[in-house]
C-alpha cells in the first residue's frame, strides 16, 4: 500500500515535455495535481448524479460511494491501473424493469450487490485463468448484442416516463446535450450532460416564475397541475450530514434479495466486464504498459465496490470513459490525481442540501438527458461489433444475436407455473447459449474473427 501512495516528481512538476507523459507512479507539483484532480471531479460528476436519480437512488450516496470505489480500485490495482469509478449507466434499464414489476429500492440494491459478487468472482478467474478467458465466453460478437439490448430495452422509459413530463423542457435539454457534446471542445465537451441539465433546470425555473404551472403526468403518470421543479425538500435538508435520501431516493439503507430482481440484474456483468477490459485496454495503450495482468483485479475491484455499494443502499460502479478522456487529453497519467478527486468526491457526498437539490430535477430535464444517453448506451453496443470486425453474414453469428436482442428490446417474457423470465435477462441468455451452442454446430468453419480481435474495445462515454 506504501509504495501504491508513493509518487515521485516529473520533470520540475509543471507540465510533461513533448512527447512525455506522467506516468502512473509518478505526479506533478501538488498545487497542478490538485487542479488534475478537480478536472476529473468534473468530468465524473455528471454522470455520477444523474444516475442514481434515474434508477430512484440517492446521488449524494452515489458520489461518496464512488469515491470511496476508487480509492479501493487504485488499491487492489497497486496504482498501477489509472481510473475513476463512477455510477454505472448499465444499470438504468433493468432496475426500470425491476420497478416495474413493483420491486423495492431495497430489492434493487440486493440486486445490485449480488450482481457486484459475481462481477468480483468473474475478476477472480480471469486473475488466476488469464485475460483470455473473457474472449472465450464472452467474444465481441455476444457481448455487444448484450450491451445494445441493455440499452434500447431502455426506449419505453423514455416515451412512457420522462418526456411526457415536460416535452418542451425535454426538447430543449436534448438539443443543449446534442450541441455541446458534438460543437464544443476540450472539457467542455465532455460535460455535455450536465450542460443540459444545468440549461434544462435553469429553464424550469424560469418557466415556473414566467408561466406558472404546468398540467402534466408526473413519473407515475398522473396528470394533475403542478409546478416543474418542486423545491420542498431542499428547504429541510442539512448542510451536512449522513446521505440518508428522501423518500422517493432512499440514501443509506440495508438490501433484501428477490430473485426476480436478482434475474433481471445480473446480465448487466456482460456490460461491466465489456466496460473495464476495454478501459483497462486504453489506459495501456496510453501509457505504453502492458496493463493484462491487472484487468482481474480491475475487474474484481469494480466488482467489490458494486457489492458494498449495493449493500448499504448505494448506486452500482463501473469505470469511467470521461476521465480517461482526461488522461488522454492531459497526458498526465498519474494515479495522485485520482486520490484528490476521490477525497473530493466524498467530501461532497456529505452535504445532504446537495443530493436534495439534484434529487428535485425535473422529469422534463431527465426526458431530454435520457433520450440521448439511452440510445448511446445501446450504441455502444454497435460499437463494439465494428471495432471487432464481426461478420455477419454467418449465420452462426446473426442469428442467435438477432433473436436475443429482439427479446430483450421488446421485453419478450417467457410465463410459467409460478414465475416468468423474460426482457433482458432472458435475452442475454439466449444471445449468449445461442451464440455458442451455434458454433457448436458448425465446428468445421472458422472463428468469425481473428483471435487477435476477440477482446472487446474500449467504449465511448456511455454516460
Amino acid at each position: 500500500m506504501t509504495r501504491t501512495l508513493r509518487w515521485t516528481v516529473h520533470g520540475d512538476g509543471r507540465a510533461p515535455g513533448p512527447g512525455e507523459v506522467v506516468r502512473p507512479d509518478e505526479r506533478m507539483s501538488w498545487g497542478r495535481t490538485v487542479g488534475l484532480g478537480m478536472q476529473h471531479v468534473l468530468a465524473m460528476f455528471g454522470a455520477t448524479f444523474v444516475f442514481p436519480v434515474l434508477m430512484g437512488l440517492d446521488p449524494n450516496l452515489a458520489i461518496l460511494l464512488s469515491g470511496l470505489a476508487t480509492m479501493l480500485f487504485l488499491l487492489m490495482t497497486r496504482g498501477r491501473v489509472p481510473s475513476y469509478l463512477g455510477t454505472s449507466a448499465s444499470f438504468v434499464g433493468v432496475v426500470a424493469a425491476v420497478r416495474a414489476d413493483g420491486g423495492t429500492s431495497a430489492e434493487v440494491t440486493g440486486a445490485i450487490a449480488v450482481t457486484g459478487v459475481v462481477l468480483a468472482l468473474v475478476g477472480l478467474a480471469v486473475h488466476l485463468g488469464g485475460a483470455r478467458v473473457i474472449s472465450a465466453i464472452l467474444p465481441p460478437a455476444v457481448t455487444g448484442a448484450v450491451v445494445l439490448l441493455i440499452g434500447f430495452n431502455l426506449a419505453p422509459v423514455v416515451a412512457g416516463t420522462y418526456w411526457p413530463q415536460d416535452q418542451g423542457v425535454a426538447l430543449v435539454t436534448m438539443l443543449v446535450v446534442m450541441v455541446v457534446a458534438v460543437a464544443a471542445r476540450g472539457m467542455l465537451g465532455r460535460l455535455a450532460v450536465l450542460v443540459g441539465l444545468v440549461v434544462g433546470y435553469v429553464l424550469s425555473v424560469v418557466l415556473d416564475a414566467v408561466l406558472g404551472p404546468i398540467t402534466a403526468p408526473d413519473a407515475s403518470g398522473v396528470v394533475s397541475t403542478h409546478l416543474r421543479l418542486d423545491f420542498s425538500k431542499v428547504a429541510d435538508a442539512p448542510w451536512v450530514g449522513l446521505p440518508l435520501g428522501t423518500p422517493d431516493a432512499p440514501g443509506l439503507h440495508l438490501p433484501a434479495f428477490s430473485a426476480s430482481a436478482i434475474l433481471l440484474v445480473v446480465p448487466v456483468v456482460v456490460a461491466l466486464i465489456a466496460e473495464n477490459t476495454g478501459h483497462v485496454k486504453a489506459v495501456a495503450s496510453m501509457t505504453r504498459e502492458d496493463l493484462d495482468p491487472y484487468l482481474g483485479r480491475a475487474l474484481a475491484a469494480d466488482g467489490i465496490a458494486t457489492a458494498v455499494a449495493g449493500g448499504v443502499g448505494g448506486s452500482p460502479t463501473t469505470t469511467y470513459a470521461e476521465n480517461i478522456g482526461v488522461m488522454a487529453a492531459t497526458r498526465v497519467y498519474s494515479t495522485a490525481a485520482y486520490w484528490v478527486a476521490a477525497v473530493v468526491a466524498v467530501l461532497i457526498g456529505f452535504c445532504p442540501k446537495f443530493g436534495a437539490v439534484v434529487a428535485a430535477t425535473p422529469g422534463g430535464v431527465l426526458g431530454g438527458i435520457t433520450v440521448v444517453l439511452y440510445g448511446m448506451i445501446g450504441l455502444l453496443g454497435a460499437r463494439i461489433w465494428v471495432e471487432n470486425r464481426v461478420d455477419f453474414s454467418r449465420p452462426e453469428v446473426l442469428v442467435p444475436l438477432a433473436a436475443g436482442i429482439v427479446i430483450g428490446v421488446g421485453d419478450v417474457t417467457m410465463r410459467f407455473a409460478g414465475g416468468q423470465f423474460g426482457g433482458i435477462a432472458f435475452g442475454t441468455v439466449v444471445t449468449i447459449a445461442g451464440y455458442h451452442l451455434m458454433r457448436r454446430l458448425t465446428p468445421d468453419r472458422p472463428d468469425p474473427m481473428p483471435a487477435e480481435t476477440q477482446e472487446p474495445q474500449d467504449p465511448p462515454a456511455e454516460r
